[in-house]
């Protein structure tokens, strides 16, 4: 378990609430802020080992990177007709991922989902 001043873990919990922000931003701004916020991800994640917010960290990396994939294999389908599926089944899966991170990040618990 890692040894963190609350005011540490608050700072970090800071982070994953930035990086939530920086997701749902991503609907507005293309990809740009998911890239931001999966950055801010890895460059903090040593710091959340063994806390909490690592659960956190880990979900908002997976959705970024599961994001893209959707988002990647909807441009190669979108000529074929099943992009428009594929889009609605990313951005469902998106949103999904980040109502359910930042709720548990609110409540102060882990995601014990994957």
């Amino acid at each position: 378990m890692n040894n963190l001043s609350d005011e540490e873990l608050q700072a970090l919990k800071r982070v994953a609430a930035t990086v939530y922000l920086c997701q749902a931003l991503s609907f507005i701004f293309a990809t740009l802020p998911l890239l931001v916020g999966v950055g801010l991800n890895l460059y903090k994640r040593n710091d959340v080992q063994g806390t909490w917010l690592e659960s956190h960290f880990n979900w908002q990396i997976k959705t970024c990177w599961v994001t893209l994939a959707g988002l990647a294999f909807t441009a190669f389908t979108f000529g074929m007709g099943i992009g428009i599926f594929t889009l609605f089944i990313t951005i469902f899966w998106l949103v999904y991922r980040i109502t359910i991170g930042w709720i548990s990040l609110i409540d102060g618990e882990s995601i014990n989902r994957m």
